[in-house]
């Protein structure tokens, strides 16, 4: 009798002990590591968060963090219910005093050196996110997750994304090299703004089998004129829109341009739009951004 007893309490503790094993907790106190290399003690999960980057407030309304984020910054409209939270400012003019009366536990933001040197001086918590292409904007969500306690879902919308990736990636393998122009805004159309370079938009054009013609330029966001474009002559043209679906400059006025309407992409009417927000901010939606890019440079293998 005692040794079936001996048994059975052997088996329940090594259930027990499996069981707790195999649980991995939501949050870790601890000093994590930002993006920009700060070291940050985290020793509770923030109950109150105040997101100062509108592709920061998607990571973490994708995060299932909308109850604890109290505060956002005042381009933040995405997801919907983002609107509705209270405005703490923008990039050209922060409200610290905001981010005082709203009391968080931490602050995730994006670099900018004079909000963060007043947060830091105010001894608030906060993170910087700095992703500097689609990598690392995984693992700037997965940093996310774990000082939010969100580890869990964190892995579900990392594993998610790496599986658009790879989709994409597949379907692109032996595809050739389309040359693409990107059109960031247009407004003067004799010196557009395009994306070179260290952008996500010269990243996500590369991934989705496309050749950047500016990727000779040197820096992430630059004009260029339109000669240069004529002389790399793109086989087509990508216009980003703006918030309302709005395009930086119509598909007329470049046909109707005495330089543009030189261009085969053009002539032959190949020019096409994509949702700016997708391929410009660092969240969640940026692999929705790379497959749209695809699908315009190699329609046929979406088929």
């Amino acid at each position: 009798m005692k040794l079936k007893k001996i048994c059975s309490a052997v088996i329940i503790f090594g259930l027990l002990a499996s069981t707790v094993a195999g649980c991995q907790p939501q949050f870790q106190p601890g000093t994590y590591t930002d993006d920009i290399g700060r070291q940050v003690d985290i020793s509770e999960v923030p109950e109150r968060i105040v997101s100062f980057g509108p592709s920061i407030t998607e990571i973490l309304f994708a995060l299932g963090l909308e109850d604890n984020v109290v505060g956002v910054s005042d381009f933040c409209d995405y997801p919907e219910a983002a609107k509705s939270k209270e405005k703490i400012g923008n990039a050209f003019s922060p409200s610290v005093e905001k981010v005082v009366a709203l009391e968080p536990d931490l602050v995730v933001t994006v670099e900018h050196e004079q909000f963060n040197s007043d947060l830091d001086s105010l001894g608030i918590t906060f993170i910087v996110l700095r992703p500097g292409d689609i990598r690392s904007i995984v693992d700037s969500i997965s940093l996310a997750a774990e000082v939010t306690g969100k580890a869990k879902e964190g892995k579900q919308l990392v594993e998610d994304m790496e599986a658009t990736i790879s989709r994409v990636a597949d379907r692109i393998m032996d595809a050739p090299k389309v040359k693409v122009f990107f059109i960031v805004d247009a407004t003067d159309p004799n010196s557009p703004w395009t994306a070179g370079p260290g952008s996500f938009i010269d990243d996500i054009i590369n991934m989705a089998g496309g050749e950047n013609v500016a990727a000779g330029t040197t820096g992430a966001w630059v004009q260029i004129s339109t000669e240069e474009i004529v002389n790399s002559d793109p086989d087509i043209i990508i216009i980003q829109t703006m918030m309302g679906g709005i395009p930086t400059v119509a598909k007329e006025v470049l046909q109707e341009h005495l330089v543009w309407k030189q261009m085969t992409a053009v002539k032959q009417d190949n020019i096409y739009f994509i949702d700016g927000d997708i391929v410009s901010r660092p969240g969640p939606r940026i692999v929705q951004g790379l497959e749209e890019m695809a699908k315009i440079i190699h329609p046929e293998l979406f088929q």
